[in-house]
C-alpha cells in the first residue's frame, strides 16, 4: 500500500468496490448473473422489507442485489448507470465468461469493441442494467497522448476471439476464475458538473476527454475507474427512486486517504457522511458513493 501526498488526488492504489443494483426479481437477477457470469452467492441479509444479497468470484464481492419489487424499472434516458464492467485476469477468463452469458436466452448481447487498452463485450442483465466484460493490455503498449491515454472503439470480432481463446478447463473453473469491478461508467446530466464532483472533489483524475459527451477518469494512471456520459442522459436531473444503480464503491488503501477526502469535501462544502473507516455521500443526481477502506467484511458491505 502506498499513500499519497497530493491531497487533491485519490491514492495510486484505489480500486472499484461491489456495484449495488436494486432489483424487481431478486431470484431472477441472482440466478442471471450467477450463470452467466459466473458469480456465487457470498452473503444474504434482510433489513426490513429489503433483502440484500452479495454475489461474487472467490471472496471477492462484485455486485450486491437490493429487492426492492415496488420501485419502478430502469428509465435509460435518467441519470445512474451506463455499465458496471467486470475485469478479468486473461483472455480466456473473459472468452469463458462471455461464452456463459451468450448463452443464456435471458441476456441482450450488445457489441463487442477493442479499445486500444482493453477488449470488452457488452451485455444488458434481465432488468435492463448495461454490463462489461473486459480484459485490459498491459500499461507497457498503451500509447499516451500528453496527459491522457489514448483510446478508442473499434471492431472486435466476437466469433473469432472466443475461437481464439475459449478453454474448457476455464470454462469448468467458473467462479474459482478471478474477477474485479474493473470500473463503472455513468450516465449523468452534465459533464461539467459531473467532472467537479468525481475528479475535483472526490479526487480522480481525468484520463481521456476526446469522446463527444464523455469523460473517463481514473486513480494511479489506469485508464479508467469511473466514467461519465451524457449519451442518453442530457441535461437529466437527480434521478427518482427506481430499480437500477443503488451505491458506487471505492476502496482506499489507508486513513489517511480517507482523511484528505473528508478535507475536499468539507472545503466544497460537500455533505457527507463518515465513520473513519468509510465516506459515504451522493452524487449530483442522487447516486450515493461510498469510499471505504479495503478491509471492509462481506457483513459489512451487506449491511452499509
Amino acid at each position: 500500500m502506498s499513500v499519497t501526498t497530493d491531497e487533491q488526488i485519490l491514492n495510486a492504489d484505489t480500486s472499484m468496490g461491489a456495484v449495488t443494483l436494486r432489483v424487481g426479481d431478486l431470484e431472477t437477477m441472482s440466478d442471471y448473473y450467477s450463470r452467466a457470469f459466473a458469480m456465487e452467492p457470498l452473503e444474504e441479509r434482510s433489513r426490513a422489507r429489503e433483502v440484500h444479497r452479495v454475489l461474487g468470484r472467490g471472496t471477492t464481492p462484485l455486485v450486491r442485489l437490493i429487492h426492492t419489487p415496488d420501485l419502478p424499472g430502469v428509465d435509460p434516458r435518467q441519470a445512474g448507470l451506463f455499465h458496471t464492467a467486470f475485469l478479468f485476469e486473461t483472455p480466456e477468463s473473459l472468452a469463458a465468461t462471455v461464452y456463459r452469458a451468450a448463452q443464456d436466452p435471458r441476456s441482450r448481447f450488445v457489441g463487442s469493441s477493442d479499445h486500444l487498452v482493453s477488449e470488452a463485450f457488452y451485455f444488458t442483465d434481465p432488468e435492463g442494467n448495461g454490463v462489461e466484460l473486459y480484459t485490459d493490455r498491459d500499461r507497457s503498449v498503451w500509447i499516451h497522448d500528453g496527459e491522457e491515454i489514448r483510446m478508442a472503439t473499434e471492431y472486435l470480432d466476437p466469433n473469432a476471439y472466443l475461437q481464439n481463446h475459449l478453454n474448457q478447463r476455464v470454462m469448468d473453473a467458473g467462479p474459482s476464475m478471478a474477477g474485479a469491478v474493473g470500473h463503472v461508467h455513468l450516465q449523468v446530466g452534465d459533464l461539467q458538473t459531473a467532472r467537479a464532483f468525481y475528479v475535483d472533489a472526490l479526487g480522480f483524475e481525468a484520463t481521456q476527454s476526446g469522446y463527444t459527451g464523455a469523460l473517463f477518469a481514473s486513480a494511479g494512471g489506469y485508464h479508467h475507474h469511473i466514467a461519465m456520459n451524457v449519451w442518453n442522459s442530457r441535461g437529466s436531473g437527480p434521478r427518482a427512486a427506481s430499480l437500477g444503480l443503488g451505491d458506487v464503491a471505492v476502496t482506499v488503501p489507508a486513513p489517511a486517504d480517507l482523511e484528505t477526502l473528508t478535507a475536499r469535501l468539507t472545503a466544497r462544502s460537500i455533505p457527507f457522511a463518515g465513520d473513519g473507516r468509510s465516506v459515504s455521500l451522493a452524487d449530483p443526481w442522487g447516486t450515493q458513493v461510498t469510499v471505504s477502506l479495503p478491509d471492509l467484511s462481506t457483513d459489512e458491505l451487506i449491511a452499509r
